[in-house]
């Protein structure tokens, strides 16, 4: 064998070594990206799961004992009686039949007062008495409530039934009503004249809540008590001759809690340092600019 023939198997064989070198590196280099991958989208798994396993942690009532449970209904028995309450009345309203629109409405609290209803329908002049009982208690609410601004200089209730009664106006429009079968209407109720009338909201229970209201802000309770129990009569007066519907009435309560709420709000962020022109009348100014006026908790 010459010496050319001995260099050419070396040559041959040394590139057959580098080749499996290289692949042998090359295949390396692979498994481990191949492995570097998997371990980083494990990685990315595990991150996920960790994560979900926090959040899901996080959640208050996953940390809870019988205990907790315990003190939760020791605490707090009136949101754990308005949750079953809840619970009933979506039965109720999910297996209740609708009423069909050929029939009048269903409403509890005429149920309630047909034997008063009876009453009234056979005695025209004791229905007349009330009604002009209830027109007398209308004009005690209206004149505290104008008075506690025009007299007093605190406009929080009159700003209040402002709002009411625009808002009613406005609620009243948009749904007009029917009204209710075996109205009872008198001349001298209010409005007065018997003409037509929104029936929702009450007008005559919402007025009276926000002057009782705030009676008790000027700790007037004995003043604010009469018109309570006045209210409630009234209450069960407009359900007697069909006035109003139960609906109507109970919202009117709401409203004018809601509604002197809004006021003292506005009020509140309202209130500003009187400024006054010298070249005006100042006296005038500093009356309606008067800190007391935008007092929030009058």
């Amino acid at each position: 064998m010459n010496g050319d023939t001995l260099n050419h198997r070396s040559s041959l064989h040394t590139n057959t070594t580098n080749l499996i070198k290289d692949h042998t590196l090359a295949k390396s280099t692979l498994e481990k990206a191949c492995t570097k991958s998997n371990a980083s989208s494990l990685w990315l798994r595990r991150s996920w799961v960790d994560e979900l396993r926090w959040r899901v942690g996080e959640v208050s009532f996953m940390k809870w004992t019988a205990d907790d449970v315990s003190a939760v209904l020791k605490c707090h028995p009136i949101p754990c009686l308005l949750a079953l309450f809840l619970l009933f009345f979506m039965r109720v309203e999910y297996t209740l039949p609708m009423i069909p629109p050929s029939s009048p409405p269903f409403d509890i609290g005429f149920v309630a007062t047909v034997h008063l209803h009876r009453i009234l329908s056979g005695s025209p002049v004791l229905n007349t008495i009330l009604a002009g009982l209830n027109t007398v208690f209308v004009g005690m609410q209206t004149v505290y409530i104008i008075g506690t601004w025009v007299v007093e200089g605190r406009p929080r209730a009159t700003i209040a039934a402002l709002l009411m009664f625009t808002f009613r106006g406005i609620l009243g429009y948009s749904t007009q009503l029917p009204l209710p079968q075996g109205f009872l209407g008198s001349g001298v109720d209010f409005p007065v004249g018997n003409v037509s009338f929104f029936l929702f909201y009450s007008g005559h229970v919402a007025a009276s809540v926000i002057a009782s209201l705030d009676m008790r802000r000027m700790q007037r309770s004995e003043l604010a008590i009469l018109f309570d129990i006045f209210n409630v009569l009234q209450f069960v007066r407009l359900l007697s001759t069909r006035g109003h519907y139960t609906i109507d009435l109970v919202v009117g309560i709401g409203a004018g809690m809601l509604f002197d709420s809004i006021a003292g709000k506005y009020i509140h962020k309202s209130h500003k340092t009187p400024t006054i022109d010298p070249n005006s009348n100042g006296d005038r100014k500093a009356f309606l600019a008067s800190p007391k006026l935008g007092n929030g908790t009058q």
